[in-house]
């Protein structure tokens, strides 16, 4: 992108006090943009935000349980009075549960639904009134290749980026009468603070992180810089035509049935 791609607009960015959100919410300020990072981490999120300030642009942390209706309610309206519009929202929130259906209670899948999937509904939903005012409006959804292909051992998860995918072309539908483009960025590989808590659960995590990359034929994980670049061209103007779809950013690990590195 060339110059200052969100000079003068705002973006808001959930799960933004680590990993690809975090990532995201720095490169939103590096474009110009102003800035809402939204976390359940208050101590994470105020180091992201002093970071963020010191290294890119204007920002400020909101503090926010995005399955919960009434928190969200509430702090989206303190956003929208802090800076009075907003242009850009990314549902990056996200969890993960490692347990098999046997192993998960209904509160382990509620609570990978309600932060995966609720999240999403509630984002939007309690600002949709300000993204109408925006000429500019944009919603990216952070899902996963788990989208597309499953993996053992996360059946919730699984499920809930499935849930992502199409919720994401649903909203481009009835959104696109406002002109507010929806679209759904889905990583593979990432190295995030999730996913080194999923490999924390094997007896090995470095070895099965080398194990998993060398399926990835560009034999590496993301970094969520790389992630977060994908989430701003959905954002810009420059895919000013493109609404309802997914942007696979995997390093090539879905587009091949058999792959190894050795």
């Amino acid at each position: 992108m060339n110059g200052k791609a969100f000079e003068d607009q705002v973006a808001v960015v959930t799960g933004a006090a680590s990993g690809i959100g975090f990532a995201t919410a720095e490169r939103f300020a590096e474009e110009g943009a102003k800035v809402a990072l939204l976390d359940r981490d208050e101590e994470k999120g105020l180091r992201a935000m002093g970071q963020i300030r010191a290294a890119a642009g204007p920002c400020e942390f909101f503090p926010v349980d995005v399955a919960s209706e009434s928190h969200v309610k509430q702090t989206l309206e303190t956003v929208i009075g802090r800076f009075g519009r907003v242009d850009h929202l990314v549902n990056n929130a996200g969890v993960v549960a490692v347990k098999t259906i046997e192993e998960s209670s209904v509160a382990d899948w509620d609570r990978v639904m309600d932060v995966n999937v609720k999240s999403i509904f509630l984002m939007t939903k309690y600002l949709l009134p300000a993204l109408r005012g925006s000429a500019h409006a944009t919603i990216v959804n952070v899902g996963s290749i788990s989208g597309f292909i499953a993996q053992k051992g996360t059946p919730a998860y699984v499920a809930s980026k499935g849930a992502v995918l199409m919720l994401s072309k649903a909203l481009a539908l009835d959104l696109a009468e406002y002109g507010i483009r929806v679209n759904c960025v889905c990583p593979g590989i990432t190295d995030t603070p999730m996913l080194r808590f999923h490999l924390s659960t094997t007896p090995d995590p470095e070895r099965t992180l080398r194990e998993r990359c060398n399926r990835v034929p560009l034999a590496r994980a993301l970094a969520p810089r790389e992630v977060a670049n994908a989430v701003l061209y959905l954002s810009s103007d420059q895919s000013s035509g493109i609404t309802g779809t997914s942007l696979v950013v995997d390093a090539g690990y879905t587009a091949t049935a058999e792959w190894s590195n050795e």
